[in-house]
């Protein structure tokens, strides 16, 4: 993780300027769904990680992501969540305007919220240029994180899908990856995307980190809105139609909606064009963690903190007792957790239920809320 500047204030007013300064036309896109299902009972539908404070900031990955962003897009924000979440959204945004948060009538999976954005800024901004960032991302280095957006867009306007390819840290399994080609030319550091490859096996990960021509995707594109609905089109025209239909007879939403295909934008779009040759990307190293479950939030913890090898409390640390234990506790109703003698050890406790596992079971969790689900509990889940 990354350090600030020892002296903020040595900085020149020429360098925050240049460092700080909107992109003219630029619009950041938000997607904001997802239940989190490996973070319960921390993530709930009802209060999904994204409207959280899983850092310790005091502010929710949400607002974090919206401050990040600010300085390259001003006021210029769409954020696509589900209709249960946004009134929630809008009070954590409360700067931005009615028109800037779009309500999902259902979740159809990440290339309907992003390519409804896409529809309405054709036609709001037909000379916009896009970028989509989750909402439950953590990012370590903000000022890079813009550096590479900055990058990204201009290479965007000149037509091409663009995705920020992160700096792998270790052999992920979790994560698909992005194979890097040749150099763009006129844009030194950025390649050609060769294609995009599924979450692999440790081994096969590690035999990518050796060749250095892999990153990691985390799902951040880049792009004119026009460009993205065209390439839709190339292989799902009536989806690309549906979505502009939308945009042009708001009314329709309930109508249309429930027909669009449930497909990520990863295999509606990026991965026919990056076989297509119209992908590119910006391999950037700005520290970057989805948060995907309890172990990758006590790892990140720990790097926040610097305190690797502890028991790690995300909340009231008054309500935590140790002893020769360590892992992480989230203490969220008004019990006193006590730890004795387990390593690695995960607890999360709110009022109305209890999870604990160990570090190494972390991804497992998403199994409690699939049977609590099956069994009817979705007061639970």
């Amino acid at each position: 993780m990354s350090s600030a500047a020892a002296d903020p204030s040595a900085t020149t007013s020429a360098n925050t300027s240049a460092t700080t300064s909107a992109l003219e036309g630029f619009w950041a896109v938000i997607p904001a769904g997802g239940a989190g299902t490996r973070l319960w009972p921390l993530s709930r539908r009802t209060s999904p990680k994204f409207l959280r404070d899983l850092t310790g900031s005091g502010r929710s990955l949400l607002q974090e992501t919206h401050e990040r962003l600010a300085p390259l897009a001003e006021d210029r924000f769409l954020v696509v969540t589900g209709r249960p979440h946004r009134d929630a959204v809008a009070d954590q945004l409360a700067a931005l305007g009615e028109d800037a948060i779009l309500a999902e009538p259902s979740a159809r999976d990440s290339m309907a919220a992003i390519g409804l954005a896409a529809a309405i800024l054709e036609r709001r901004d037909p000379d916009a240029v896009m970028g989509s960032f989750a909402a439950d991302h953590v990012i370590a280095d903000p000022e890079a994180f813009r550096d590479c957006v900055r990058t990204a867009v201009r290479v965007a306007r000149e037509g091409w899908l663009v995705t920020l390819g992160i700096e792998p840290t270790f052999a992920s399994s979790a994560f698909g990856y992005v194979h890097l080609g040749d150099e763009l030319p006129g844009h030194p550091g950025v390649a050609s995307v060769r294609e995009f490859v599924e979450k692999p096996s440790t081994d096969v990960a590690t035999a990518y980190l050796a060749t250095g021509r892999y990153r990691w995707n985390a799902g951040m594109f880049v792009v004119r809105p026009g460009v993205l609905l065209d390439l839709l089109a190339t292989w799902h025209p009536d989806f690309a139609a549906a979505l502009r239909a939308i945009a042009a007879e708001p009314e329709r939403l309930d109508e249309l909606w429930p027909d669009l295909p449930k497909i990520a934008l990863d295999h509606a779009v990026a991965e026919p064009a990056a076989d297509a040759g119209r992908v590119v990307t910006v391999p950037s190293t700005f520290g970057w963690d989805d948060i995907g479950d309890f172990d990758s939030l006590a790892t990140l913890l720990d790097e926040l903190r610097g305190g690797a090898g502890s028991l790690t409390v995300l909340g009231d640390e008054s309500l935590v007792r140790a002893v020769d234990a360590t892992g992480l506790v989230v203490p969220r109703s008004e019990r006193v957790v006590a730890v004795v003698g387990l390593e690695d050890v995960v607890v999360v406790d709110t009022p109305d239920a209890l999870l604990v596992t160990t570090r190494s079971r972390a991804q497992d969790v998403k199994a409690v809320v699939t049977g609590l689900t099956d069994d009817g509990r979705t007061d639970l889940t």
